[in-house]
């Protein structure tokens, strides 16, 4: 798994920060995703059935029934994302949770999302509150979470919804907490268990004293 070029080009330009480091997915851990979608695509006159754990293949256009394909997919994302403070609130419980934790630990929002994507999400988190530094990788997450980490054996927690990141972190950053955390749940149930070394929580206030022990603060 390599670096995103640009990735590091935005790590780079992060203070330096000794303190412990909690890395956070945001679709569907901060902010919210699979909930206000649908809505977007149903004004698009698509609709969602969520029948496995993916987009692709699970988005019909209304009005003919049919499938739509990768690219549309792909450009439907991309138009939610543009529009996404009209769409996305905080995710129930993160705020506070956040909020308790970054006073003693560097939280860095780490979001897998074409870069031309990170001013518009900038701006809504600032809106929401949300002043946590944003980074865009277009490529695997575990080596951005290593370049956080830096040289130091600093504790380090990433946590996300979707296991591929999980696991891509766990071999970059192999004494990593990892933390699997979906905004909702029923979701759970397309997806193959979790492996041992995750812990599973079901919403930010059982994550936050976890997350908090797991970063020894």
């Amino acid at each position: 798994m390599s670096d995103d070029p640009e990735t590091a080009r935005q790590i780079e330009e992060l203070a330096a920060d000794s303190r412990p480091l909690l890395v956070l997915d945001v679709d569907d851990v901060v902010l919210e995703f699979i909930r206000p979608f649908p809505n977007f695509l149903k004004a698009r006159g698509f609709g969602l059935t969520l029948a496995s754990f993916r987009l692709t293949g699970n988005i019909a256009e209304t009005a003919s029934g049919r499938l739509i394909e990768q690219p549309e997919v792909t450009a439907l994302l991309s138009d939610f994302f543009d529009a996404q403070a009209d769409w996305q609130g905080i995710t129930d419980g993160a705020a506070d949770a956040l909020a308790g934790l970054g006073d003693r630990a560097e939280i860095i929002l780490l979001t897998a999302m074409p870069h031309k994507h990170r001013a518009v999400r900038r701006a809504h988190l600032d809106a929401l509150g949300l002043s946590y530094p944003l980074l865009t990788t277009e490529m695997a997450k575990g080596p951005a979470v290593a370049r956080l980490r830096g040289k130091t054996g600093r504790p380090v927690v990433f946590v996300d919804d979707q296991p591929h990141n999980l696991a891509s972190v766990r071999v970059s950053v192999a004494d990593a907490g990892l933390f699997h955390l979906m905004a909702d749940n029923s979701l759970r149930a397309f997806l193959p268990p979790v492996p041992d070394d995750i812990i599973v929580v079901q919403d930010w206030h059982e994550a936050a004293p976890k997350i908090a022990n797991a970063l020894g603060l």
